[in-house]
C-alpha cells in the first residue's frame, strides 16, 4: 500500500476481504484473537497496534507492510513461526502422527494460518484422513484449503514437505 494510505482505508480492504470468506466482524474478530469491541473501535480511530492490524490482516490472507524512504520494509509474518528448528519440527511431527485433529492442539503449537497450511500438507499423505485434515485446516484459517492460498503457503512456509512427509512417514511406520 502507498505512504499515504489511511488506516480506514487498510481497515475497509481488509474488511472487504473479511467479507468475501463470508466472515463477520465477530467471526474475523475472534480469528484474529481479539475483541469485536476492539475492531468496531479501530474504525473510528487514525492510528492502532500494529500487531492488531497485522493479526486481522493474517486471518483474511493479507500482510500489513510499511513503507520507508528506502523502499519497503515489510513486518514479520505473523502467520508463519519466527523460527523451525528440530525440536519444533519434531513436536509438528508428533502431532500430526498422532492423529489428534483438536483445534486447539494444533493451535497450542503455532499461528493458525501456518498450522491450517501444515494440515493441508498431511492431508495429502497416504494413510491420513484427507477429509478431516481438509476440515480442520479449514476451521484453523478459512480458505486454507484453496489452491491459490496453500501455494503461498508453500512459497512461505519454512518446513518443506519433501523433508516433512518423509519424517512423518518414519514416525507412523515407528509407532
Amino acid at each position: 500500500m502507498k505512504k499515504s494510505t489511511t488506516l480506514q482505508a487498510i481497515l475497509e480492504q481488509l474488511t472487504r476481504a473479511a467479507r468475501a470468506l463470508h466472515l463477520t466482524d465477530t467471526d474475523w474478530a475472534a480469528r484474529a484473537g481479539i475483541r469485536k469491541e476492539t475492531l468496531s473501535r479501530m474504525r473510528g480511530r487514525t492510528s492502532c497496534d500494529l500487531a492488531t492490524l497485522q493479526a486481522l490482516a493474517e486471518v483474511v490472507g493479507a500482510r500489513v507492510t510499511i513503507e520507508d524512504h528506502g523502499g519497503s520494509i515489510s513486518a514479520p509474518d505473523a502467520r508463519f513461526p519466527a523460527r523451525v528448528d528440530r525440536q519444533f519440527e519434531e513436536r509438528l511431527v508428533a502431532l500430526c502422527a498422532s492423529g489428534d485433529l483438536g483445534p486447539a492442539q494444533w493451535q497450542h503449537l503455532g499461528p493458525d494460518f501456518f498450522m491450517a497450511g501444515l494440515a493441508v500438507m498431511v492431508a495429502s499423505a497416504p494413510g491420513f484422513d484427507r477429509r478431516a485434515l481438509l476440515d480442520l485446516a479449514e476451521r484453523l484459517h478459512a480458505g486454507s484449503a484453496k489452491v491459490e492460498v496453500f501455494a503461498e503457503w508453500l512459497e512461505r512456509s519454512p518446513v518443506r514437505p519433501s523433508r516433512f512427509l518423509p519424517m512423518l512417514a518414519m514416525q507412523r511406520h515407528a509407532a
